[in-house]
């Protein structure tokens, strides 16, 4: 028998990974717990500190780099052989910038007083730590769908922490949760703000974002021991 044909036994015979195999699995659950792009990898903390005031904007930002990030992850893991290694950071660069571009003219299309509101926040995601660093880390080196799944993770960690961080900001600084006011009308003084209650407006204020984030790395660290840095 030829060395051909047992070659290509041998590739018949070996299982192809799953989808959802339990390496997969991890792209998905690390970034949300053990290796989260805000508090273990410390990335992305402009973002967090300057556009979580209110849940919506938060929920966008979040939303608007899990597209992008996903797009460049897939794109950069398709074309990974045939981008030069001098030339590989402006390839990524070009990429995401076009990506992030896109994003944008949708937002302004649809959502626009969002998009007003972040500003130059969304065009900043081309320079976003957290998508040149899984491009570098992981898309230049691995296939298409582990890098998606790697996107998705990392993206929804990014947004989970936005979103906690903007929920507590919003709530203890404006008395409301997307828009909405639950602890009455300050204007009127209506609800809690009739028995005396005030917005505390240090929440609106970049440094409490800061303050929740260190909070949140504190009880991720209590929770978790190995994360603790001996």
């Amino acid at each position: 028998m030829s060395e051909t044909t047992v070659a290509a036994e041998v590739a018949v015979k070996e299982p192809k990974e799953p989808l959802f195999s339990k390496k997969n699995r991890k792209l998905l659950s690390d970034p949300m717990n053990d290796d989260n792009p805000i508090t273990i990898q410390v990335l992305g903390i402009c973002s967090a500190l300057a556009i979580t005031v209110q849940v919506k904007q938060a929920f966008v930002m979040a939303l608007s780099v899990l597209v992008v990030l996903i797009g460049a992850n897939l794109i950069v893991s398709l074309i990974r052989n045939l981008i030069p290694s001098r030339v590989r950071i402006i390839v990524q660069l070009v990429i995401v910038a076009a990506l992030v571009i896109l994003v944008d003219q949708v937002l302004k299309a649809y959502v626009y007083d969002v998009s007003k509101q972040l500003s130059v926040f969304v065009g900043l995601i081309i320079t976003n730590c957290i998508i040149m660093g899984r491009l570098e880390a992981f898309a230049l080196g691995n296939k298409p769908w582990p890098s998606v799944l790697d996107a998705v993770g990392n993206a929804i960690g990014y947004g989970v922490i936005l979103i906690i961080i903007s929920i507590f900001r919003e709530f203890f600084g404006s008395g409301s949760l997307m828009g909405y006011p639950l602890l009455g009308d300050a204007a009127e003084g209506t609800g809690f703000y009739g028995m005396g209650y005030m917005n505390n407006n240090m929440f609106i204020l970049p440094p409490m974002a800061l303050i929740i984030t260190g909070i949140i790395i504190w009880v991720q660290r209590a929770r978790n021991p190995k994360l603790i840095e001996n």
